[in-house]
């Protein structure tokens, strides 16, 4: 029997008796693994070895995972300072407790996150309370991360641990099919009688084209099943291809893209938006204050109309806010806490001009807000922005325009819910429907613009505005039930490397 080369040397190197896996055999026989693995399929195909697959799953700390060994989980650290602190006994400031822990940049949002999530305590409005009969020594997660490190088996670890784990990124997890060989009965036949090497090619060169040796020659045969090396390529993040399809949907619905400064003057943010200078959004509780110099260069006719809008009202029914206004505050800058800061300097005519209508503007930028993060909540996230400006626009237009927009996302079953913005009446949240769990999931705010925002503005025409989750937008077309497996410190690789390209 005359057989391949590299099939020659597989079928000697493998065992009647015992199974040999395939990477010992590619030692053995001094073959490549990729072209033992090949060699391997073809016998079997020929009836002369068989092959036994079994799945094998293996865990390795991360370098991330081996630190939080020698230092401690940091939500268990924050535990330990708050106990210190006397947060087990009445809630404490939440600065300081994360000052005595020692933890230190993304430490202390992974601290958080964690932190109500093992019933270690809650966080309310920047003071943090611990719930003293917790047992921070006895945390399961840190007592696995210290058992593997030393060599213990993970068949001792509960599967919900390990999973937990690998989330966040401290344990890999390595899932492979281990295949062994063993010789059937023709196998050993065939090698009692004797096999010999067939002189064999395994590609079409132009020589051989030219000196028509590729008559005479016999072709290595391809196993298009067999296993190749993984090789995991970069690809465009779930968030960025969801960005690139929305800004597409939009464009092709006749909408400009706007552009304009993640840290701006308050005035922008949310002055003109009829936002009160008192309102607790506005406080750094909400927001993230910048220690800059404030902004000199706003428009001060416009300054004054807002003013006078917040203090006095627009229209005859008109009475503003009954409470202090500063232009000191207007002027301080702040990181966004939405794009709308954008829609206020177009509308103004200060980016582009005075506008007449139609017109239709968007963006898909980052925003920044002080929340509590959870599953649908991040302290950074990416919100659509987009307005109308038309004559006679309606709540109809406004939820029309939303069912054709998520239409090109497959989602048609938008729920709407009325609401109140200071900036916008009529109002309403949009939901959406989680494909996974069935839970409705907030995806956006939106409503007309209020007279006290576009009288000062200069704007006399309709404007219907909103302000969307790109984030939220993803989960409900990924199936992600949490935010945080989407971009962040506790990003879920393994869900981002396997997503469906949709875009």
């Amino acid at each position: 029997m005359k057989l391949p080369e590299s099939q020659v040397a597989a079928l000697n190197a493998a065992s009647a008796t015992d199974e040999t896996p395939i990477d010992r055999l590619a030692e053995e026989a001094d073959l490549k693994p990729e072209t033992a693995t090949q060699a391997v399929f073809e016998l079997r195909d020929e009836g002369l070895l068989e092959v036994t697959e079994r799945e094998s799953v293996e865990y390795e700390l991360t370098d991330e995972g081996a630190e939080y060994v020698e230092a401690g989980l940091p939500e268990v650290r924050l535990y330990r300072a708050a106990v210190e602190a006397g947060a087990d006994d009445a809630p404490a400031q939440m600065g300081r407790i994360i000052g005595s822990s020692g933890l230190e940049g993304p430490e202390v949002d992974i601290a958080l996150a964690n932190f109500g999530r093992k019933g270690y305590g809650d966080i309310d409005s920047g003071e943090l309370s611990a719930d003293p009969d917790a047992d921070a020594d006895d945390d399961p997660e840190a007592a696995a991360l210290a058992s593997l490190a030393e060599g213990g088996s993970v068949d001792d670890v509960d599967a919900d641990v390990l999973d937990q784990l690998v989330s966040r990124n401290l344990l890999d997890r390595h899932e492979r099919v281990v295949r062994t060989v063993t010789l059937t009965d023709a196998g050993v036949t065939a090698l009692m009688e004797g096999v010999e090497t067939a002189e064999t090619v395994d590609r079409l060169t132009p020589e051989m084209l030219t000196s028509g040796e590729w008559q005479d020659v016999e072709f290595t045969e391809y196993n298009v099943e067999a296993d190749a090396p993984e090789v995991r390529g970069g690809k465009t993040h779930v968030l960025r291809q969801t960005a690139e399809r929305v800004k597409d949907v939009l464009v092709g619905m006749g909408f400009q893209e706007m552009e304009g400064p993640h840290a701006d003057a308050d005035f922008w943010i949310n002055d003109c938006l009829f936002m009160p200078q008192d309102h607790p959004a506005r406080t750094h509780w909400d927001r993230f204050a910048l220690d800059v110099p404030p902004i000199d260069h706003l428009p001060e006719d416009l300054v004054d109309r807002v003013e006078s809008a917040h203090r006095e009202g627009v229209g005859e029914d008109g009475d503003g806010y009954h409470s202090p206004w500063s232009e000191d505050f207007a002027r301080a800058v702040a990181l966004r806490g939405h794009t709308t800061s954008l829609s206020m300097r177009y509308l103004s005519g200060t980016e582009v001009g005075e506008l007449e209508p139609p017109q239709r503007y968007f963006s898909v930028e980052k925003v920044y807000r002080n929340d509590t993060l959870d599953a649908t909540h991040l302290l950074e996230f990416f919100q659509i922005e987009g307005w109308v400006m038309a004559e006679n626009l309606s709540v109809r237009d406004l939820m029309g325009t939303f069912v054709e927009f998520y239409e090109q996302f497959g989602i048609t079953d938008i729920q709407f819910k009325p609401h109140y913005n200071p900036y916008t009446e009529p109002s309403f949240e949009l939901f959406g429907k989680h494909p996974t769990t069935g839970e409705l999931i907030e995806i956006g705010n939106s409503g007309m613009f209020r007279d006290e925002v576009l009288e000062p503005l200069g704007v006399e025409h309709d404007v219907m505005a909103w302000g969307l989750a790109l984030e939220r937008l993803a989960m409900l077309t990924t199936g992600a039930e949490d935010i945080r497996d989407l971009h962040g410190t506790l990003a879920d690789l393994d869900f981002l490397r396997g997503v469906e390209v949709t875009y």
